[in-house]
């Protein structure tokens, strides 16, 4: 029987490896904020679809057991003191995840949704509670 983050882990693989996907879940992602689009005026985003292919994929590992080390390692570029990205952009950084994974998952449904959201809320939120440390 499949767990959650097994179901995840299916979902991501289906949908993570059409061409578009990063490029789709970045035109998603900034279209929700101003603040947002402001954070990658001036980022490579072949670079950064590269490093979001394997941030979601910790969170996936994180959530099937694999140690908090990369999780840690996000948080701590992520905080005030590097990054600045703030805990309420997660939101919609998820919001924009699950828009792109409805558009690319020849799966998906509500439910996988839910999934999603359940699987990977616990690797963000160290992450957001990482942002004052």
């Amino acid at each position: 029987m499949s767990t959650p983050a097994d179901l995840v882990f299916q979902s991501y693989g289906r949908a993570c490896n059409q061409a578009d996907f990063f490029e789709y879940f970045y035109g998603a992602f900034m279209s929700k904020s101003e603040d947002i689009r402001a954070m990658f005026k001036n980022t490579k985003m072949e670079t950064q679809r590269g490093l979001l292919r394997g941030g979601i994929m910790w969170l996936i590992m994180h959530a099937r057991g694999m140690p908090d080390t990369k999780i840690r390692a996000l948080g701590e570029s992520h905080s005030k003191k590097n990054m600045d990205i703030h805990p309420m952009h997660y939101g919609l950084w998820l919001d924009a995840l699950i828009e792109t994974l409805e558009k690319f998952d020849p799966e998906f449904n509500q439910e996988l949704g839910s999934t999603w959201r359940e699987v990977l809320l616990p690797g963000i939120q160290m992450i957001q509670n990482m942002y004052h440390d």
